[in-house]
């Protein structure tokens, strides 16, 4: 055995104690640290010959790259939708190391029936009880797993096999949506379907949401040829929903596939104020939830739930000698893109077991309470503008005066430079706007305060 390596294995328990301790003053100094960093690009080293060692390692980690990293862990990190990591979970990520599990089938392990288990908790939170899932590494692959699991379905309705005679046997798919996540196209790109086959559907006047009257337009023009649909619960800008009963009622006089991107917006069902925007979720075929936002679990880690996992296994099975062929409860080897798979399933475990329920209803609704809170406090100061309403956990707006895309991102760049905050800079109907999204199990109102002064005196120096 190596010489660093044997002295690393000898002195394990104290070395796995420093990084511990190194690890409690990282997250306890999260508040003091830049939410963003401006990065100047560094030389790489070279690659050691010979290792120095764990210690010496973490002690040049601490001196090269750990400050050069951002507080996006910390409570005023607004940008995307960025969740942090609970203590349960950071514990339960530290564990998925240590235990190193391949959570691609039963034969030797635990640990796809520990995932089993914390899938149906997560069904139970969004009341999706009669579907199957699967952990998966983000919204984007597990949107592209439910657009399989629909391409599947549209074979089977045109009486072919996809996942024996391809995509071209399917001929032209139409897929229908209002507001798509940039996902979404992309995933059509990977299955073969390919982006040109997105229709948008327009959407309600000054929302994101599609007009359900006009989608059912759209598919009584396909004259009875299967389509999918993909519903959102949840857009990126306005956190908007569509009316996911009235598009699962139109199925009643047209074939097509639902899939709903609740990327974030799934956790709606928390919160017993805003649980009536998902009415209707449990009618999808498919559904993707994203972990790493609002579960606060670390990258990454997402889930996708089906109804047809029969169509899964039919897109992902993989057959060989030495696997175990799909049962009724098949493994997941046959139901994700992934062979190998890390256990991404037990940091959710730990926070769920630990938190519960009332512990994520808490988390929900205080972001809620805190994107509110600050679309009050900046139209408060005359320099900004809501563009929508405050739906959920995510403000929109822009300069009062001038909005303007180069001022507006001078307003971003400046924003980040503070080191208060972070947001994040999009296009609304238009007009060049700022998203500020909240899903960070740490914030508080006072963090909210503190985000709202940086931001207004950010805005100060736009000339």
């Amino acid at each position: 055995m190596d010489s660093k390596l044997a002295e690393d294995l000898a002195d394990l328990p104290a070395l796995l104690n420093t990084v511990s301790a190194e690890a409690g003053e990282v997250l306890l100094g999260l508040d003091k640290r830049p939410v963003a960093m401006v990065q100047q690009p560094q030389a790489p080293a070279a690659l050691p010959e010979a290792g120095s060692g764990l210690h010496q390692a973490l002690s040049e980690f601490r001196g090269r790259w750990e400050p050069r990293f951002s507080g996006s862990a910390g409570p005023r990190y607004l940008g995307f939708v960025t969740g942090g990591a609970t203590p349960a979970a950071i514990a339960g990520d530290w564990m998925t190391s240590v235990l190193d599990q391949n959570a691609m089938s039963g034969e030797d392990s635990a640990a796809i029936e520990l995932e089993r288990e914390t899938i149906g908790w997560i069904g139970e939170l969004f009341g999706l009880a009669e579907h199957r899932g699967a952990f998966v590494t983000g919204a984007t692959t597990s949107n592209f797993v439910g657009l399989a699991i629909a391409r599947e379905w549209l074979g089977e309705q045109l009486g072919v096999s996809v996942a024996q005679d391809g995509v071209g046997a399917l001929g032209p798919v139409t897929v229908l949506s209002g507001t798509p996540h940039s996902s979404i196209f992309k995933s059509l790109s990977m299955l073969g379907i390919g982006r040109g086959s997105v229709q948008l559907v327009s959407t309600q006047p000054d929302r994101e949401a599609v007009d359900v009257d006009r989608l059912a337009d759209a598919l009584g023009a396909l004259s009875g040829r299967p389509a999918i649909v993909v519903a959102n619960a949840g857009t990126v800008n306005t956190v908007d929903f569509d009316d996911l009963r009235a598009i699962a009622a139109l199925r009643q006089r047209f074939p097509f596939w639902l899939h709903v991107d609740g990327a974030f917006g799934a956790f709606a069902a928390l919160s017993p104020e805003h649980a009536h925007l998902v009415d209707g979720l449990a009618a999808a075929d498919s559904v993707c939830v994203d972990l790493h936002k609002w579960l606060n679990v670390p990258y990454d880690a997402a889930v996708q739930f089906t109804r047809r996992q029969d169509l899964q296994v039919r897109a992902f099975l993989n057959s060989a000698a030495y696997l175990t062929a799909p049962t009724d409860t098949p493994d997941f080897g046959h139901l994700v893109p992934e062979n190998s798979r890390r256990l991404r399933a037990l940091a959710a475990w730990f926070t769920l077991a630990a938190y519960g329920r009332a512990g994520y209803r808490d988390i929900v609704q205080r972001n809620i309470s805190c994107a509110a809170q600050l679309g009050e406090a900046l139209t408060a100061t005359g320099r900004f503008r809501l563009l929508s309403p405050v739906r959920l956990n995510v403000a929109c707006f822009t300069l009062a005066d001038r909005p303007t895309p180069e001022r507006v991102h001078a307003l971003v760049q400046a924003i980040a430079d503070t080191g208060e905050t972070f947001v994040t800079p999009t296009v609304y109907n238009g007009i060049p706007a700022i998203r500020a999204a909240f899903s960070n199990w740490r914030t508080t109102s006072r963090d909210v305060v503190r985000a709202g002064a940086a931001i207004s005196k950010a805005a100060e120096g736009i000339e």
